[in-house]
């Protein structure tokens, strides 16, 4: 399981803190901040919300540090993938950003870390962890547009500062098939391999974009 100074290697200490405090019992005591941190709809106070952060994290944090030790090429965190996660607040179903935490540790050992993103919705956590540097591409492939959400992702959005041209966004309509999919995805994903040339790559596969899921 990860730990409190695992979380906090990204996340902000009172952010964490409330999530290792905050249960259904206490949750009244508490609701002067479920704006700030992002509680609500989706993101719900739940029995054992702070193990779940922990077990899902550990998963990607062990993962990450098996790549790093040459044990393992590939690794598979069937219970990761939170990307919506920002620094102090939950979104989108996501409470910790597990994924930001295992770029962090895969950063100790390579250079460049590439993050591929092909769930439905914009991957704007990871995103916005890593958009004023070069050391981590990210690459997004969503659906946009109509206030779908997050609502970011734009093409326009390439990072800024030194992460000028490292994030790369590519918002797609409703409606997308599998021939027109691949058409999209392979020269750019053969042209960002091309000239990035990542030690490691990061990939969340969000269901929700199979052909046939109701998103």
């Amino acid at each position: 399981k990860a730990t409190r100074k695992d979380f906090t290697a990204f996340h902000s200490d009172d952010y964490v803190q409330f999530l290792q405090e905050v249960t259904p019992e206490n949750a009244e005591d508490h609701l002067h901040a479920f704006e700030s941190f992002g509680i609500g709809d989706d993101c719900p106070i739940f029995d054992g919300l702070y193990e779940y952060c922990q077990t899902y994290t550990g998963g990607s944090l062990s993962g990450a540090a098996r790549l790093n030790q040459g044990c393992a090429d590939i690794v598979a965190n069937w219970a990761g993938g939170l990307h919506h996660a920002k620094k102090n607040e939950a979104e989108g179903f996501c409470y910790i950003n597990d994924i930001v935490l295992a770029i962090l540790e895969l950063l100790k050992y390579h250079a460049r870390v590439l993050y591929l993103d092909i769930d439905i919705h914009h991957g704007d956590g990871v995103e916005e962890a890593f958009y004023s540097t070069e050391r981590v591409m990210t690459v997004s492939f969503h659906k946009y547009g109509d206030y779908f959400f997050p609502g970011t992702g734009d093409v326009k959005d390439v990072g800024v500062k030194n992460g000028k041209y490292y994030s790369v966004n590519v918002p797609l309509k409703t409606g997308i098939t599998d021939d027109s999919y691949q058409k999209i995805f392979v020269p750019v994903m053969q042209k960002v391999m091309e000239m990035y040339r990542p030690g490691a790559l990061v990939l969340q596969c969000g269901a929700d974009s199979l052909a046939g899921d109701r998103l």
